[in-house]
């Protein structure tokens, strides 16, 4: 596109248009990539103009045309930011940064390459919605002349990626023609294969029906017009990839699609529309359960329309879309029509509520990116949120949620507040309690029952669904373990300072901040806590030159506690621990009340209370400043104990009910079987094992000892591992 014809085609919808702007950015443009080349073999130059005209397309102002040519050369060029602002502003400089990628920082991947540039390009948009306007112009041109580019790793990549970010964030803003070219153009490079085998197929269709479109077409302008209904009425194939995306979630077959051709009906207001669907279905038999009226329920990206599929003109099944000529611009446009009803100051631009409606999304993802610190973390619950598709649930005021398909009522409280999501413990589902991770349905009303400390369940993890939801309680998660971790920490080193007779400051830690280059004290006692870091390379740096003598020391043995050191944790009452501090009990040797007991500090699980005779513990014999002197207290008067599980393993003779006879023991002795697992079977025995909820080491050893009495089990011991 030469520099006189973009002028023509801005200056057509905009005759107001900055001239003197836009020439200047193509001069500079064409100067800075001077004889550079693209894939193809033709001038670099040609890409930003080319992306200019997508943008004109759009009708977009000059500022963002200037970008499109301008949006490479702070990245592939020697011009700088100060150049930039210089010759063209401010805002033009704002916008080409927003869009330029971070190639230029060294990065750990590719995946945390491309996890980065998302962060930064959603930071940008969320200042100005034109920088994701100029990007998808760039992308799609991009894909456009993909075939150029003759490495195929390299064309797979930039097709998932756009696959992953860009199709989701162009249909995120309403704009469906660009997303589904760019989806088209993916499928092309990712399964050519599938795309040629629908096109041949669509190929087939056209060849044995003929102009079937048309005659539909005409079919329908017909019936409205004698019904008074002044409508424009177009049809038109959908696209292969669109084609082959419902055969694949449907697992059918392409003769199986019922709406492979999508008409859309055009008509002059909101009440034309329901009249229009009324004509069809008066006409027409229609589809059960294909109705959708985003009317009154409009999608998230402000798309608005009545969708309903028949049994149309010549017994064919059609999806018919009816709506006002503003939708129909804003369907295709997006975010790009309300931006020019916006510059404009027109009738149609959007009211502020739809407006931050449509803007929900992107405040939502801003929110995740405020609680993830991982990037590539970040790029996964941003995908999640950008992907599924969606049901519409309502507050018991009848504010609109929206959220992920197989939502739950935990997604519906962080999409809610945060804090609601955080305190929730229940909820009510038109009117009925149900469990938290019920999943909701559309039009559901959800009432969120909540509790007045903040306690988000990491189990909960195992069925959300939105990434705001997850990014919320692993921020929770985090938070809280960092807090164990640093109460942990400090007093191990409280203990280890206390026998060079010093006390623990953060002034007399700050020579272990400055070594270990970490920010702060509570750094220390962190790292400590989580065990990545040890007492002794503490002291060795607050005390240097001393001699190391506890590498010498034997593992100590549990002993008798002051009162002072006594700590429930979590309700468990267990002597020598700090309120609060991350623990839980090995997995190899099942501890119970009653045992001789020892902790170890564990990276990342704060400490494991193990038997004093368990075996996993010669491990931990060179590392004594790992072990913490840990014993049982027993219930106080009126306190109720609590359970826990240990485990024996059986033999049993092979015949009719032996598993009936063990279960009827245990049970008699009131215990209560939690898991349950044959680990070999012959034809004479089998063995298993049998986690029992018991109050101490006494209660099992009775239900031992009733189990060895029983005739057909052959041997019974309590497991240790």
């Amino acid at each position: 596109m030469r520099q006189v014809e973009l002028l023509e085609k801005v200056l057509a919808y905009d005759p107001a248009a900055d001239e003197d702007l836009l020439n200047r950015a193509y001069v500079f443009s064409m100067k800075a990539h001077g004889s550079q080349k693209r894939a193809s073999g033709d001038p670099y130059f040609s890409h930003p103009v080319e992306v200019a005209g997508i943008l004109a397309g759009m009708k977009l102002d000059a500022t963002a045309i200037a970008t499109g040519l301008l949006h490479d050369t702070l990245e592939d060029t020697v011009a700088t930011p100060e150049e930039i602002q210089k010759n063209f502003g401010a805002d033009v400089l704002r916008l080409v940064d927003g869009v330029t990628k971070l190639s230029r920082i060294e990065l750990q991947s590719d995946r945390t390459r491309q996890a980065e540039n998302f962060r930064k390009l959603l930071l940008a948009m969320s200042t100005d919605i034109r920088v994701l306007l100029v990007k998808l112009a760039d992308r799609l041109h991009n894909m456009r002349t993909l075939h150029f580019i003759k490495d195929p790793d390299k064309r797979r990549r930039i097709a998932k990626e756009t696959m992953e970010i860009y199709v989701p964030l162009a249909d995120r803003i309403g704009m469906q023609d660009l997303r589904e070219e760019l989806e088209d153009l993916a499928f092309a490079e990712l399964n050519g294969d599938a795309r040629a085998s629908i096109i041949a197929r669509l190929d087939q269709l056209r060849t044995e029906g003929g102009s079937l479109v048309d005659r539909i077409v005409d079919k329908l302008k017909r019936t409205l017009a004698e019904q008074d209904v002044d409508a424009w009425v177009s049809g038109r194939e959908k696209r292969p990839y669109s084609i082959w995306e419902k055969m694949q979630r449907k697992n059918i077959a392409f003769e199986q699609l019922s709406d492979i051709m999508a008409f859309r009906v055009v008509v002059p207001d909101v009440a034309a529309c329901y009249h229009a669907l009324g004509v069809v279905h008066q006409t027409w038999p229609s589809v059960p359960g294909r109705f959708k009226d985003y009317l009154s329920t409009p999608k998230q990206n402000g798309y608005r329309s009545l969708h309903t599929t028949v049994i149309g003109p010549e017994n064919k099944r059609v999806e018919i879309q009816i709506r006002t000529k503003e939708m129909h611009t804003i369907a295709d446009l997006g975010v790009a029509a309300h931006w020019q009803y916006k510059q404009n100051g027109g009738s149609h631009a959007p009211a502020p509520e739809a407006e931050a409606r449509q803007y929900r999304w992107l405040r939502e993802l801003l929110e995740i990116l405020d609680q993830t610190s991982d990037p590539e973390e970040f790029l996964e619950h941003t995908k999640l949120n950008m992907f599924q598709d969606q049901v519409f649930c309502f507050t018991p005021k009848g504010d609109l949620i929206a959220l992920p398909r197989d939502a739950t009522v935990v997604d519906f409280a962080y999409a809610v507040h945060s804090d609601v999501g955080d305190t929730a413990v229940g909820a009510k589902v038109n009117g009925r309690v149900v469990p938290l991770r019920a999943v909701l349905r559309n039009g559901d009303q959800v009432e969120i029952l909540r509790s007045k400390v903040p306690a988000p369940n990491p189990t909960w993890l195992n069925f959300v669904k939105s990434g705001r939801a997850k990014s919320c309680i692993n921020r929770f998660i985090r938070q809280q373990q960092r807090g164990q971790y640093q109460e942990l920490g400090k007093a191990i080193l409280v203990k280890a300072f206390k026998e060079h007779d010093a006390a623990v400051t953060d002034k007399v830690l700050e020579p272990v901040v400055k070594v270990l280059k970490l920010n702060k004290a509570d750094d220390v006692y962190v790292g400590v806590g989580e065990g990545n870091l040890t007492s002794r390379q503490v002291l060795n740096i607050v005390f240097p030159g001393q001699k190391d003598d506890e590498a010498d020391k034997a593992p100590p043995l549990p002993r008798p506690h002051r009162q002072s050191d006594q700590g429930k944790v979590g309700g468990i009452p267990i002597r020598g621990l700090i309120p609060g501090m991350a623990m839980h009990f090995a997995g190899c040797c099942h501890p119970l009340p009653g045992d001789r007991i020892v902790g170890i500090v564990t990276t990342g699980k704060g400490v494991t209370i193990h038997t004093i005779d368990c075996e996993t513990l010669e491990q931990f014999a060179e590392q004594p400043e790992r072990w913490i002197d840990l014993a049982w207290d027993p219930p106080s008067d009126g306190e109720k104990a609590h359970g826990h599980v240990g485990r024996v393993n059986l033999l049993i003779n092979n015949e009719p009910g032996a598993l009936s006879a063990v279960t009827t023991i245990i049970a008699k002795h009131k215990g209560n079987i939690t898991n349950l697992k044959i680990t070999n079977r012959t034809t004479d025995f089998f063995e298993m094992f049998v986690d029992i909820e018991v109050r101490d080491v006494k209660h099992l050893t009775n239900i031992i000892a009733a189990l060895r009495a029983t005739a057909v089990i052959s041997s019974v011991e309590r497991a240790r591992s």
